[in-house]
Formats: C-alpha cells, sequence, structure tokens
C-alpha cells in the first residue's frame, strides 16, 4: 500500500525483510518514525515545512506497517531502533529523529546505541518506559491483544481506537483519510498477524535503563489528553528528569505532530536550527 503520492518509495534490506521509506530534499539530515499501527504519511504537517527550512526528509514505516514486508518475526524498541541505525548509515548520518510513541523509544535506544548518528531527538507522545502494572494485567492484557486484533475485526478495532480515543481533543481535516488508510493497510494479508506480534512483544523497559546514555539533545510534546499517561504531569516530570525539555500540548492526545502543527512545526524547526552548524551545511556535535 503506496501511502505516500508524493515521493517515491524506497526499501532498507533488513536480515527478515525490507522496511519502506520515502526520502526528499537536501540537507542536514532528518528522520521521522512513526507510532505502533501508524503509516508514515502521520507526518504529513512536519514534511514540507521541513523541506522548505532546507532539511533532508526522510519518513520511514515500522516492520510489516505501510509499505514494508510482512516477512518480520521480530518487532518492538530495539528491533526499530536498529532498523533506524541502519536506515541512517544507509542514508549518510548523522541526523535528527522524530519520533512519535515506541518511534520515540526506538529513537532513544538508537541514539545511546550509536550517538555518532543521532544529532538530536523530538518526541511527540513518547513511550519511553513502561507503566507500572502487575504481571496479571500484563497477561490480561496480552490476552485481550490476541482476541481484538483477529480477523475479521482486528483492523476496523484498531482504526475505532485510532480515530476516537488515541486523537482526542483537536483534529485534522485529513483523519478520516488516514484513518481509512490505516483500516486498509491493516486489511491486506499478513499485516494484521504482524500488528498482532508487535503489541504481544513490545515493552519499552528495554529502553528506560538506556536514557541515562543520551547525550543528543531531547525536546518531547506530550499532548494534555493522551490516553496513554494515567498522570500526564507526573510523566513529564520524569522526562525532565532525564534531561528532555518537555511542552505540553493543549487540547492533544498521542500525536500533537499533527492534531497541533500549530505548536509542534515551529517548535521542532527552532529545535534543528539550534542544532545545525553556523553554514547550516550539516549538524553540530554536542549537547
Amino acid at each position: 500500500m503506496n501511502t505516500s503520492v508524493e515521493s517515491q518509495v524506497r526499501y532498507l534490506q533488513r536480515p527478515e525483510g525490507r522496511v519502506s521509506y520515502t526520502v526528499e530534499g537536501e540537507g542536514p539530515l532528518v528522520v521521522a518514525v512513526p507510532g505502533m499501527g501508524d503509516l508514515r504519511s502521520s507526518f504529513r504537517e512536519l514534511v514540507e515545512p521541513l523541506l522548505e527550512a532546507g532539511y533532508r526528509v526522510a519518513v520511514t514505516d515500522l516492520r510489516a506497517h505501510g509499505d514494508s514486508d510482512t516477512t518480520f518475526a521480530e518487532f518492538g524498541d530495539i528491533a526499530t531502533a536498529r532498523d533506524l541505525i541502519a536506515l541512517i548509515d544507509e542514508l549518510g548520518g548523522p541526523a535528527v529523529v522524530l519520533g512519535n510513541s515506541m518511534g520515540a523509544a526506538a529513537a532513544a535506544w538508537a541514539a545511546a546505541e550509536r550517538p555518532d548518528l543521532v544529532a538530536g531527538l523530538v518526541f511527540y507522545g513518547p513511550l519511553l518506559r513502561d507503566p507500572v502494572m502487575s504481571g496479571a494485567v500484563t497477561g490480561l492484557i496480552h490476552v485481550m491483544y490476541r482476541v481484538l486484533f483477529a480477523r475479521p475485526w482486528g483492523a476496523a478495532a484498531w482504526a475505532g481506537y485510532y480515530r476516537r480515543i488515541l486523537n482526542r481533543g483537536r483534529t485534522v481535516p485529513w483523519l478520516e483519510a488516514h484513518t481509512a488508510d490505516i483500516r486498509a493497510s491493516l486489511s491486506e494479508p499478513g499485516r494484521l498477524r504482524a500488528f498482532r506480534r508487535l503489541t504481544l512483544q513490545l515493552t519499552h523497559s528495554v529502553v528506560e535503563p538506556r536514557l541515562p546514555e543520551v547525550q543528543a539533545p531531547m525536546l518531547a510534546y506530550v499532548g494534555d489528553r493522551d490516553p496513554d499517561f494515567r498522570d500526564v504531569a507526573a510523566e513529564c516530570e520524569w522526562m525532565e528528569s532525564i534531561g528532555a525539555q518537555v511542552v505540553r500540548v493543549p487540547d492533544a492526545a498521542h500525536y500533537p505532530h499533527a492534531q497541533r502543527p500549530d505548536i509542534t512545526v515551529p517548535g521542532t524547526l527552532a529545535f534543528l536550527a539550534q542544532r545545525r552548524t553556523a553554514d547550516g551545511s550539516e549538524w553540530t556535535t554536542g549537547a
């Protein structure tokens, strides 16, 4: 399913299959990574402003999402981070990485693993640690995932949750069409099965211990209505404690980059501008 009408889809070969991405523009490299169950087109509000500001912009799909292959067996933050590292190497880094949800966690792990490749991090609705819950609750959630994301209702179930819960607050004119694209993508052979595997394998516990190793400056946008945070204020305080600059975004939930581009686009551009060398040709090094 080609989710980009503007750019030719490219493929990064990985051991278990290919990861799809697009790349446009010239200048310092910016790589954007979407969250679980989403498509690379979720970054559409950012791509054009980034290109106009003189950046080379790559937007990737996750494994088995969008135009990526469905042959993968391994999913999660580390697998995504390794794909991200390989993509930056392929395109010629370093890069500033923009990450939503689990894409933010993968970006943080990549920054800890390869600080030479990551010049900065911008997070939108980041999930950088697991919520505190008992093993019994985790097991119950996994049972729910197995049922909820099964055929024939799984694609519709996720699309409905994405539209009504994860996008609480301000919505964009293209949300209905984007949600329809997500549902159509998950209805393709093999994608829902892979998505279910991701939900069962995903844990951010592998990322949290590595956060002290991150040297790149971090900017995090957190929606005031994000349902993934039991206590938004407490999560913001914790992110600040690990060195992130945190911006709370009113009337937004899990996708502040899409829901409130009036806040996130200028803030992201300002953050990136601070990371460029005097002539604007590359990224600076150091925090």
